[in-house]
């Protein structure tokens, strides 16, 4: 019998195996859910549905969106990594609870590096200063003044413990030389008490108060990244204003629990990358003041791991103390 006549003759034992593969049903065969560990309506929620959408439509199967805020972000988290790691759990989380909170919160529920995999960062956001229109500050140096004048009485609002919002306002303290009072809500609420002058001041994520700003019901001071922000190209950084080391930047990925399968990774990894260069959603992301990214999941891990120790540095210098 020759080899060719061998080969035909097994392969039909060869396809079976694969056969069954075939026939098996394909990932995702029903609804996905993606976890945000904050409220509805804040930038992690926004990037979220954006995404979230577009995933639906390739897949063909529905996308829940499930809002677990609280603990800055560890509650819809830690929720993730405990979840079954069959990639119909998975997460878009922020610089808070993939980074920060690694080395400003005691006792963490987990570790980003060892209990999520990465899958791709999707964007990069800059804070911004705000202030509602009626305070008397007109500008950073103003709110500085003001802050001088009433140690410990001015308040700021940020989203939770350990996200950008919150340091953002200890770096201001620090390098201002001044003493503010820090408020931390769950999620999006913080901005009602800021437009109603509950609070004097935040550092809120673009995408979060964009229609606030346009609408002048907030007063734009400073951003927090290195260069001006695309979607607010007036707004001086607060590098420009004279706080050189002062970059706050929040950025927002997509993660799994540890142990999703490699070939599920790759795949939301890429669908994801293909709802990123969709003009229409490319287009509402910059508008909203987010820079689309879409990396893959090595490059993400990478980025994870420098921003944990980046933000380790930060809260040391600040003095902030784990809580």
């Amino acid at each position: 019998m020759t080899i060719a006549r061998r080969a035909c003759l097994a392969l039909p034992l060869l396809a079976a195996p694969g056969l069954a593969r075939a026939q098996a049903a394909p990932w995702p065969n029903r609804p996905v859910r993606i976890v945000v560990a904050f409220t509805p309506g804040g930038t992690t929620d926004i990037i979220a549905r954006l995404i979230g959408a577009h995933l639906a439509e390739m897949w063909g199967q529905s996308v829940v969106i499930d809002n677990r805020p609280g603990a800055g972000g560890n509650i819809g988290t830690e929720h993730v990594v405990r979840s079954a790691p069959d990639g119909y759990t998975i997460m878009v989380g922020s610089v808070g609870p993939l980074a920060v909170n690694q080395s400003l919160v005691r006792n963490m529920p987990y570790d980003t590096l060892r209990d999520l995999a990465p899958i791709t960062l999707l964007a990069g956001v800059p804070n911004i200063l705000v202030v509602a229109p009626n305070h008397p500050a007109r500008d950073v140096a103003g709110l500085i003044a003001e802050a001088k004048r009433r140690p410990g009485e001015l308040s700021y609002g940020s989203t939770g413990v350990g996200t950008s919002s919150h340091l953002s306002g200890v770096m201001l303290d620090q390098m201002a030389g001044i003493r503010t009072e820090h408020v931390p809500y769950r999620g999006a609420v913080a901005l009602n008490d800021l437009l109603s002058g509950r609070l004097d001041f935040m550092f809120a994520t673009i995408p979060s108060v964009m229609e606030q700003i346009r609408g002048g019901r907030l007063r734009p001071l400073a951003v927090t990244s290195t260069q001006r922000s695309r979607s607010n190209p007036d707004v001086p950084t607060m590098v420009e204003l004279g706080f050189p080391d002062f970059d706050a930047s929040s950025w927002f990925g997509m993660v799994a629990p540890a142990r999703t399968p490699p070939e599920i990774i790759r795949k939301i990894a890429e669908d994801s990358h293909a709802a990123l260069r969709v003009p229409a959603i490319e287009r509402n992301m910059v508008e909203q003041g987010a820079d689309p990214v879409g990396n893959g999941p090595e490059a993400f891990g990478a980025f994870i791991a420098h921003e944990i120790r980046r933000w380790s540095a930060i809260v040391r210098a600040s003095g902030a103390t784990p809580e």
